[in-house]
């Protein structure tokens, strides 16, 4: 156990090579870019609207396609099932992330400048956390707009979770949602913290 202790503390004072550095830029770029940009896109489609309304999801806001239309119409959509319309009041999360972006990107240049593998598993393992935590949140998000229905609407149809990777049919629509450019960069974030910890694993302490 003693020796397992004082290898891991080894390899946790392990010095960071460039390659590793350059990684944490790079990562650091990747994280600030996903602030910015569309994380998720939710698309709908049925033969009465056979082009499709799309939604596109950011760190910080709500976009419909079609110049902002395709929001008002799924808003319009959701009232004759008793769905909640989506504003972005509702997503106490869109405060929050921007910020959260932004410390991810302090943190991995924190990293390449104290150039120690501790900072690298730290960065990781918050990110890991955070990730799940979004990932958690975002779902339970789709849960209760999917379940807690008015009674009362003009249409009743079965409660339903809108799914939050793929497709799936909704009445006579059929719902995708899929990662855009900036939920790719999200997810370069951490391979480029593996790619770091990896090139500086025989580095000397």
């Amino acid at each position: 156990m003693k020796t397992f202790f004082l290898r891991e503390s080894l390899f946790l004072r392990r010095s960071l090579s460039l390659r590793s550095r350059l990684l944490l830029l790079l990562a650091a770029v990747t994280v600030v870019a996903a602030a910015f940009l569309p994380l998720w896109q939710i698309r709908l489609v049925a033969p009465q609207y056979e082009e499709g309304l799309s939604l596109h999801i950011y760190t910080h806001k709500l976009v419909g396609g079609n110049h902002g239309q395709d929001l008002h119409e799924i808003n319009m959509l959701n009232h004759y099932i008793g769905m909640k319309p989506l504003v972005e009041e509702d997503f106490i999360e869109m405060r929050w992330m921007p910020f959260a972006f932004g410390i991810f990107a302090l943190l991995a240049l924190r990293a390449a400048v104290v150039g120690r593998m501790l900072s690298l598993i730290d960065l990781g393992a918050l990110f890991t956390y955070f990730t799940f935590f979004s990932l958690g949140s975002f779902y339970y998000r789709l849960y209760t707009y999917g379940h807690e229905l008015n009674p009362h609407a003009p249409m009743t149809i079965k409660p339903f979770t809108p799914i939050l990777l793929g497709s799936q049919q909704i009445a006579n629509f059929v719902q995708t949602s899929l990662p855009q450019t900036g939920g790719v960069l999200f997810t370069l974030f951490p391979i480029l913290i593996a790619g770091a910890i990896w090139f500086s694993r025989h580095e000397e302490p």
